[in-house]
């Protein structure tokens, strides 16, 4: 029978409605997945009063509607999936990441993300101390602030020396420091006549140990973490499956990657790619290309356009799975202004004064991309380097009568008004991440709190009708985690509680989760087929352990996903879903890498 429910229909003439029939009969055949019985269900689209329930077929929605109407789509071998009141969104899309090299390092890095004590953190080092192998280091890459803990402080070299007097260790903050216990330092070689790049030092410490500082050029932080051992490629494709079955508990059913430091295509991709067309994906990766050298950023464009294509998809199962995506974050080196609120901002003109040339290293490498018609992405945290970048994207677009399909600047933290209104004229995106909520206490240190009320003026943003994605640029920087960003995007609040945004500025929770859904899905030309729960779009969508919209605000950061599905496949089950789980993953190799206390933790919770 019809479903006259549908406004829609009950608009148009009887003769339309009889020409329709055979399409509506076969829209409600049998649909693969049907889910029923929710809360809440965040559909990100107009249509979203009144719904409890889906059904899904081919990877795609094929209905939504009431428990009534997605009856009609049952049938014997329908997978039936009660929601049980809970609150339903689509899957969540990190609009800037590095999860390729995330999943790369995954079993070797154990995390203090969301640990509220320095003396729960210094126990996990010493934990894994006792576990790793000679030869092998304990490292803590990222996605932690001294200000979450209930200590507000960073650990001291001397309590690493102390949690592990006979094993390498090396702890990163952000991209602006680095700790090395007095083992690190020994097997690393590292000597006060150590070489290191202009604006990276070394501090050597009394007691044994040392300090890395970026000041701002995080060089020696790179070359630190490149020196440490790494996964064989059996361990790293383990390791990328471990990582991204974490993704999918957090509910994450996309992510845009954007290449990395220290992340050379196409070597360092072979895990994802494996995975991408061996067993295919569970969750789409549409990834970006980094140039690693200065200088040498054109000869590695010039190289990847002639032997790659943008667009084309190398995942056996997903649609839009596995994609090159274009060029970035960084184009060329010369303009990159990093993010170490902890130094004095770089200043672009002191590098052409001083015979640099980022304009025209830029305008190069521009204008290769612009006539190949691949998208491109800028990394750029400050005003000063984003008017710069301005000034060449619109010189290769007036000398080009075009400019790239689409392009984003990544950051984005101080931008202006004026710079606002040049990227809304050329057509561009803003990729915004929560580096504030990690680092936002020392941006208010060095600019004040008047500065970080509106750092990234998100609100304007969204006034002025730019596109706008969020992200979490994890996982050295930030966490991985999405609901650390969402609580920013929300709260305007560090993840140690310093309030930096005034309320002009704060997101409502639907606003948030717009902009971690159907928004990023603008940054890979998708917004037509992804980041909604609505007929024809991608089945991509999670089932919360809360509800996201009527918790208090403090429990945002302890959301996560009972099951997850890509596709119209679950690729993440847990609690009163796990019947619904995937086949488990093989056991994490190597056998002593942190993941397994890690999902022992998890596991006892």
């Amino acid at each position: 029978m019809l479903n006259f429910k549908n406004t829609a229909l009950r608009s148009v003439a009887l003769s339309a409605l009889i020409a329709s029939a055979p399409a509506l009969a076969q829209d409600q055949q049998a649909a693969d997945l049907i889910v029923m019985n929710a809360g809440t269900v965040f559909t990100g689209g107009a249509a979203q009063s009144g719904v409890t329930a889906f059904a899904v077929r081919d990877g795609t929605f094929a209905h939504i509607g009431s428990d009534a109407d997605i009856e009609a789509y049952r049938g014997d071998d329908t997978q039936v999936i009660d929601a049980a009141g809970r609150t339903v969104i689509p899957g969540l899309n990190d609009s800037h990441s590095h999860q390729i090299r995330g999943g790369r390092f995954y079993n070797l890095e154990t995390r203090w993300d969301g640990i509220p004590t320095l003396a729960a953190a210094l126990d996990l080092i010493r934990t894994e101390a006792a576990r790793v192998p000679d030869g092998e280091w304990v490292r803590v890459i990222g996605g932690w602030s001294p200000y979450q803990f209930e200590e507000n402080r960073m650990p001291t070299v001397e309590e690493l020396n102390e949690a592990a007097p006979d094993t390498p260790v090396f702890v990163l903050f952000l991209y602006s420091q680095g700790f090395l216990n007095q083992a690190g330092v020994e097997a690393l070689g590292y000597t006060p006549e150590t070489a290191t790049a202009d604006g990276s030092r070394i501090e050597f410490l009394d007691g044994g140990g040392a300090i890395l500082h970026a000041e701002p050029n995080p060089s020696i932080l790179y070359k630190t973490i490149g020196a440490l051992p790494q996964l064989s490629e059996e361990d790293m494709v383990n390791s990328t499956k471990q990582y991204y079955r974490e993704l999918n508990r957090l509910g994450l059913t996309s992510s845009v990657d954007a290449g990395g430091g220290g992340h050379v295509f196409p070597e360092n991709y072979t895990g994802s790619k494996n995975i991408a067309t061996n067993d295919g994906l569970p969750l789409r990766m549409n990834y970006y290309l980094f140039a690693q050298q200065g200088g040498k950023e054109a000869e590695d464009f010039a190289e990847w356009i002639a032997n790659n294509e943008v667009g084309v998809n190398e995942d056996v199962h997903l649609e839009h799975g596995y994609e090159l995506d274009g060029a970035g974050e960084f184009l060329v080196h010369s303009v990159g202004d990093w993010e170490n609120f902890m130094a004095p901002a770089p200043d672009l003109a002191e590098r052409e004064a001083n015979g640099q040339d980022p304009r025209g290293d830029l305008h190069e490498v521009t204008t290769m991309l612009v006539e190949a018609g691949w998208p491109l992405r800028q990394h750029a945290t400050y005003g000063d380097s984003i008017a710069l970048i301005m000034d060449v994207f619109e010189q290769v677009a007036e000398e080009q009568g075009k400019f790239a399909p689409r392009w984003a600047i990544d950051h984005a933290e101080t931008v202006r008004e004026t710079e606002l209104e040049r990227i809304k004229a050329l057509g561009g995106g803003i990729a915004i991440q929560d580096r504030m909520a990690f680092a936002g206490e020392y941006f208010v240190d060095r600019y004040g709190a008047d500065a970080a009320k509106a750092a990234p003026p998100v609100r304007q943003m969204l006034d002025m009708g730019i596109p706008v994605g969020a992200g979490t640029d994890g996982t050295r920087v930030s966490s991985y985690n999405p609901w650390p960003s969402l609580y920013w995007l929300v709260t305007g609040k560090t993840v140690g509680g310093l309030q930096l945004w005034d309320d002009a500025n704060k997101l409502t929770r639907e606003e948030a989760l717009s902009l971690f859904t159907s928004g990023s899905a603008w940054f890979s030309q998708e917004e037509d087929v992804k980041g909604k729960i609505a007929e024809g779009m991608y089945a991509d969508f999670a089932i919360l352990s809360g509800d996201y919209f009527t918790i208090p605000e403090e429990d945002i950061l302890s959301l996560e996903s009972v099951l997850t599905v890509t596709g119209g496949n679950v690729v993440y089950a847990a609690d009163s879903f796990a019947d619904h789980a995937p086949e488990a993953l093989p056991a994490v190799s190597p056998d002593w890498s942190p993941v397994v206390s890690y999902q022992d933790a998890l596991a006892a919770r």
